[in-house]
C-alpha cells in the first residue's frame, strides 16, 4: 500500500496474521506504520455526501463529518443522511447534526446556503 500521510509516499508492505498486522516496512517515518495498521484493522474516511434543501439556493446542500468516521459505519450514514431536509440558512461549517450516528463526531455544511 502506499502511505498518505506526508508527501513522501512511501510504499509499504504489511504483513497480516489473523487479521492484525504483524510487521510494516518500507515506512520513512512512523507515521507510515501507524497508516497501515488504520487502514489494515479500522479503516476511517471523512463522509462527504449532500442533504435536501427546501426554499434555499440550491435543492442539494454540501455536508461532511468534522471527523473521520469507521468505513463499516459509511452505508449507515447515507441512510441517515437521505432523512435529512434543511430549510433554514447556514453557513460553511455550522452544525446539522451533533454527534452524527452516536459516533461523537458532527455533520456540518460545507457551503454557505441562503
Amino acid at each position: 500500500m502506499t502511505c498518505i500521510e506526508c508527501p513522501k509516499g512511501c510504499r509499504l508492505a504489511v504483513n497480516i496474521e489473523n487479521g492484525r498486522v504483524a510487521k510494516v516496512t518500507g515506512n520513512e517515518c512512523p507515521k507510515g506504520e501507524k497508516y497501515a495498521i488504520g487502514e489494515v484493522e479500522n479503516p476511517t474516511r471523512i463522509f462527504t455526501s449532500t442533504v435536501l434543501g427546501q426554499g434555499l439556493e440550491l435543492k442539494m446542500i454540501p455536508v461532511r463529518t468534522d471527523k473521520a468516521i469507521a468505513k463499516s459505519k459509511i452505508f449507515e450514514a447515507m441512510t441517515q443522511i437521505k432523512r435529512i431536509k434543511i430549510s433554514k440558512p447556514l453557513n460553511a461549517g455550522d452544525i446539522i447534526i451533533r454527534n452524527f450516528l452516536g459516533l461523537d463526531v458532527n455533520l456540518i455544511a460545507t457551503r454557505k446556503m441562503e
